[in-house]
Order: C-alpha cells, then sequence, then structure tokens
C-alpha cells in the first residue's frame, strides 16, 4: 500500500501553549473547519503519554471524518497506537531508517535546515520535509536560526520531495512563500493564537490561491 501524498493547501499544527486557553482538541477542530489539508499533533508539554495519547485518538477521529491527512511529531508509537498518517521527526530523533521499520508505509516527514540535511532526507526515503525556519520564529524552543528564503529556493530547484515551508510566516508574509514556489504552507502562532481560528484559515487560503506563481 502506498503511503498517502502531502496535500497542498494549509499545514495546521497544534501548539496548545499559544491558544490563548484552547485545548488541541478544539483548535484542532476549528482549523479542520478553516480549510486546512493536513494536521501535526505537536505537543511539548509536560502532559502524560496516555493523555497526548487520548488527544491523538480524538483528533485522529475528526480529521479522518473530514479528510485530513493526520501527523503526529516526535511520538511513533502515539502515530502506531491511533493509526495516524504519519509521523514528523526532527534531526536528532532516530535515523529514518529506524522509523520506517516502525511504521512501515505510513508517511514520514522530518524536519530540514540546510540543502545537506534535505538531500539527506531525500536520500534516507523520508516522504516529505519541513524546510524551515524560513522566518525566525519563538514558537519551539532552542530553534536554529532563520535559514531564508535562499534555503527555500534551493529545496524548490533541487529537491524532488513534498515540503512544507514552516517558520515564523504570518498572514503577512505567506503571500511571498507562495510566490517562492511553496505549495503546502505551515503556520503555528498566527493561527492558533486567533480569536477566530476557522476564518483566519479561510482567510489564508483565499490568500494562497490568489497568489500568481
Amino acid at each position: 500500500m502506498k503511503n498517502p501524498d502531502l496535500p497542498h493547501g494549509i499545514y495546521g499544527i497544534t501548539a496548545e501553549e499559544f491558544s490563548k486557553g484552547r485545548s488541541n482538541l478544539t483548535t484542532a477542530a476549528e482549523m479542520i473547519k478553516g480549510g486546512i489539508k493536513t494536521l501535526q499533533y505537536r505537543d511539548k508539554s509536560e502532559k502524560s503519554i496516555r493523555q497526548k495519547y487520548q488527544e491523538c485518538l480524538e483528533i485522529r477521529k475528526i480529521c479522518k471524518d473530514n479528510g485530513v491527512l493526520f501527523v503526529v511529531n516526535d511520538f511513533v508509537d502515539i502515530a502506531l497506537a491511533v493509526d495516524a498518517d504519519g509521523v514528523h521527526i526532527g534531526q536528532d530523533d532516530l535515523p529514518i531508517a529506524e522509523v520506517r521499520k516502525l511504521v512501515g508505509n505510513k508517511m514520514i516527514g522530518i524536519s530540514t535546515h540546510s540543502p545537506e540535511q534535505a538531500k539527506k532526507a531525500l536520500e534516507e526515503g523520508a516522504d516529505y520535509i519541513g524546510v524551515g525556519p524560513i522566518f525566525q520564529t519563538n514558537t519551539k524552543k532552542n530553534a536554529c536560526e532563520a535559514v531564508g528564503l535562499d534555503y527555500l529556493d534551493f529545496v524548490v530547484k533541487n529537491i524532488p520531495l513534498p515540503f512544507t515551508a514552516i517558520g515564523g510566516i504570518k498572514e503577512n508574509n505567506i503571500k511571498e512563500i507562495a510566490k517562492h514556489g511553496a505549495r503546502t504552507i505551515a503556520l503555528v502562532t498566527e493561527i492558533v493564537g486567533a480569536d477566530d481560528i476557522a476564518a483566519r484559515v479561510k482567510s489564508l487560503v483565499v490568500t494562497i490561491m490568489k497568489t500568481d506563481y
């Protein structure tokens, strides 16, 4: 069975610490209502694995009911337990080859921050890559320095893998990202921190659709 493709559009990511007191489940439902195509569960809090599993179980259901690709960040075991569509890993996590042994045909995404990392992800069999942070971001602790649009341009021209642009992307610069060739774009605080999450996603989708590539 072929693993799923990464849809074009808005790639949503949960971030409860920036969601104005709303739960991951609430923000996920609102993002889906707004029209995201992919949802990544990311939670760096001190919640127990059981709590995170339960959240993923519920979010997985609403994603499946709405035809949204569901990816779990970091936790391969939770991704398998809830039958997520894929797992997203970082440069310091298990190697792609080892993750592949565990998840089989499920999608594997990996964050990359340089041409060398992108080439390695391609060679090792990643299904998609995260490209960023394009701009400076405070969403992740210990995030690397912004890689800028040059790295995005490199990936567009040289790496034949689906990718999502990420990092410091807002409503006021998403058009620029799309013009540089990104077809899947991830935003975190711009979405989960909005007063009306669904409306913000719809606005972002319209902006992308109106961009002249």
